[in-house]
């Protein structure tokens, strides 16, 4: 199972991105999907994550300007970022609690990371 994130580039301030991030292997079910984020000196943070059932959480600092989606039947999660600013420069990295087997219990997968450059 791999995760792999898209997406990321050099934005000026007040633009838009949007990331992908899509699980390939053998899969069972996925639980919760998330977007996590690290700037440079800083611990990675969670930024937004979206239940099985659809249930999102975000960060305080994004919240109404990302949107956190996922598109099941492709094993898909989407982070809409709108209004950036340079304080979202940083690494993004998505996870997913990802099964193999109907017998096996939830494993923690890791994307590659995607980086976000938000210029003033």
């Amino acid at each position: 199972v791999q995760l792999q994130a898209s997406g990321g580039g050099l934005v000026q301030a007040g633009g838009s991105l949007r990331l992908s991030c899509t699980a390939l292997g053998n899969i069972f079910g996925i639980n919760f999907m998330s977007w996590y984020r690290q700037a440079p000196g800083n611990a990675r943070e969670l930024v937004a994550s979206i239940t099985g059932g659809g249930t999102t959480n975000y960060e305080d600092s994004v919240k109404g300007r990302f949107t956190i989606s996922r598109d099941s039947a492709k094993n898909t999660v989407y982070l809409q970022m709108n209004s950036l600013k340079p304080d979202d420069t940083a690494v993004y990295y998505c996870n997913a609690g990802i099964r193999t087997t109907p017998a096996r219990t939830f494993t923690t997968y890791w994307g590659q990371g995607t980086l976000v450059t938000v210029s003033s």
